[in-house]
């Protein structure tokens, strides 16, 4: 099959920071469970991608055990499993040979962190010559505090700001980036519509 599934970082990090609580969809696990079988159904490649920080002593050190899936997904044997240490997933691993191996040419791509990990990795798998679709809604993200705030702040600090670039906002600005020109935007229910028609 030409298409991949690229999970990009739907890792236990994410619940061990503590801007958990801020993350525009606690149930992202869910949504990207959905498009796994998607993707299984059709025969399609899916790979899972971890972002790791060795030796940080945070939340992304595999030391502490939090570099691992989310627990509501499951990988099944033969599905790559990769390591990142930069935000995209192509620069640190081996994915683009991975996909080229595979024959891959159409990507969809989904995870966490929606203006930062997952849409990096969106412009330079366009920039490759693949063909993306970017599933905004199995995306999660957090606020961003302005580029003048102090460091420390708590989480209602942050929140009460109002130069804090909100989550939902941070979407809008990446779909509307996205669109047309590195992506197809899409929903998880539109590919299940698009699957079924296929069906």
């Amino acid at each position: 099959m030409t298409r991949a599934l690229i999970v990009i970082d739907v890792q236990e990090s994410f619940r061990a920071h503590p801007l958990w609580e801020t993350i525009s969809d606690p149930k992202i696990g869910h949504q990207v469970d959905r498009l796994v079988g998607l993707a299984r159904r059709a025969g399609d490649t899916v790979v899972w991608v971890l972002h790791s920080e060795p030796g940080s002593d945070g939340v992304f050190d595999p030391a502490l055990g939090h570099v691992r899936l989310m627990d509501e997904l499951t990988r099944q044997d033969g599905e790559p499993l990769i390591h990142k240490t930069s935000h995209n997933a192509f620069t640190t691993t081996n994915l683009q040979q991975l996909l080229t191996e595979r024959g891959v040419r159409e990507l969809t791509i989904c995870g966490i962190r929606t203006e930062q990990c997952v849409e990096t990795t969106t412009r330079l798998a366009s920039d490759l010559g693949y063909q993306v679709t970017f599933v905004t809604d199995a995306t999660a993200t957090n606020p961003i505090p302005h580029r003048d705030a102090p460091e420390g702040r708590s989480v209602a600090e942050l929140l009460a700001d109002p130069r804090t670039l909100s989550a939902d906002d941070i979407i809008r600005r990446t779909e509307y980036a996205l669109a047309g020109r590195f992506a197809t935007i899409a929903t998880v229910a539109e590919l299940e519509t698009s699957a079924a028609s296929r069906a």
